[in-house]
């Protein structure tokens, strides 16, 4: 791995022209057929190859906190009963302006590269994930990063609009953060549909807990850690159901509570009651992420342990029993309508 840190702005650019279509109202979906991802999938991939089942579920390893998402906010949203898996169709766009080493996605899946993607239309999309027998209740549009082409969102919200189907889908989408395209690409008619889109719940990822981590996470500059809580606060000001990741790997063990904190800290400052809403993801090794590790990397996944501890030691501290268990969709944010 270089010690060169990416441009993401520049990359980002590069990407953006490399995955989207806007006068065909097209993009770059991935194809998992003959992809060393497939290796790792559970099922065979599906709609003919752009598109693979997701098994999300609530349980995680021994003392590292539950996964409730998207799990809680499909229940709610859709009226179902609590459960703890959850099915979900997925769709991936073929490109991403960062190489997190952890990543499940092979490198050259996220580089907009044709030999292992398909420009399709959203409405080809949704004819995809309707020609199933059993479709799932929830469409999950990840990456790569999403949010390279945010155009995607409302596309895919209005076919299911069109089709009659938006209070039997939920639509779940993630974002890391990196760029402010979705509010400089983004109509106000795009705005409108997605703050109106009844059944769809966002989430960010921080990639790390202090500049020293995110950029070794990453490979972006440590300065790009602070973009991630200034983007976040302008996703709080929607009205949207928004939710968030943290990623705790780290190549050092050095001042951990205090990072912690500190990474607390920040995100008290964009609403008190933020942290609730999000949700730590344990780093576990995929196939691609194999050819990646090295006795760094490695430490970098015991490190993550030391984290979720310093984390939750921290949440005690900011919060009580009651409201540290209260359920995830319940947890009011600025901006974020809970009845809607």
């Amino acid at each position: 791995m270089s010690s060169k840190t990416i441009d993401t702005d520049e990359f980002s650019e590069h990407l953006r022209k490399k995955s989207v279509d806007l006068e065909n109202r097209r993009l770059l979906i991935t194809n998992f057929i003959g992809t060393e991802q497939e290796q790792d999938l559970s099922e065979p991939p599906n709609c003919k190859g752009l598109g693979r089942i997701r098994h999300f579920g609530r349980k995680t390893s021994k003392g590292w906190p539950e996964n409730p998402l998207p799990i809680d906010p499909v229940c709610r949203a859709l009226d179902i009963a609590p459960k703890d898996k959850m099915r979900a169709q997925v769709f991936q766009n073929a490109s991403c302006n960062w190489r997190c080493w952890y990543c499940y996605v092979p490198f050259e899946l996220l580089s907009a590269n044709h030999k292992f993607s398909t420009w399709v239309k959203p409405a080809e999309l949704i004819d995809l994930y309707l020609d199933q027998s059993n479709p799932p209740c929830v469409i999950d549009l990840t990456g790569g990063q999403p949010d390279l082409v945010p155009e995607w969102v409302p596309w895919m919200m209005q076919e299911i609009q069109e089709r009659g189907i938006e209070q039997q889908v939920y639509l779940w989408s993630d974002d890391n953060l990196s760029n402010d395209y979705f509010w400089n690409y983004l109509s106000d008619i795009d705005l409108e549909r997605i703050e109106g889109f009844s059944n769809y719940g966002r989430v960010c990822c921080f990639k790390g807990f202090s500049p020293e981590s995110f950029s070794f996470n990453t490979q972006a500059d440590p300065l790009l850690f602070g973009r991630q809580f200034e983007l976040m606060k302008r996703f709080l000001h929607l009205k949207i159901d928004l939710y968030g990741y943290a990623t705790f790997t780290a190549l050092s063990s050095n001042k951990i509570e205090d990072d912690m904190n500190h990474f607390l800290d920040r995100l008290q400052t964009l609403d008190e009651n933020l942290p609730l809403r999000i949700v730590p993801l344990e780093i576990r090794e995929f196939a691609p992420m194999g050819k990646r590790l090295t006795q760094r990397f490695e430490e970098a996944l015991k490190n993550q342990w030391i984290a979720i501890e310093a984390w939750q030691q921290s949440l005690e501290c900011r919060f009580t029993g009651t409201e540290r268990e209260c359920c995830i969709v319940d947890v009011p944010l600025k901006g974020v309508s809970l009845n809607r």
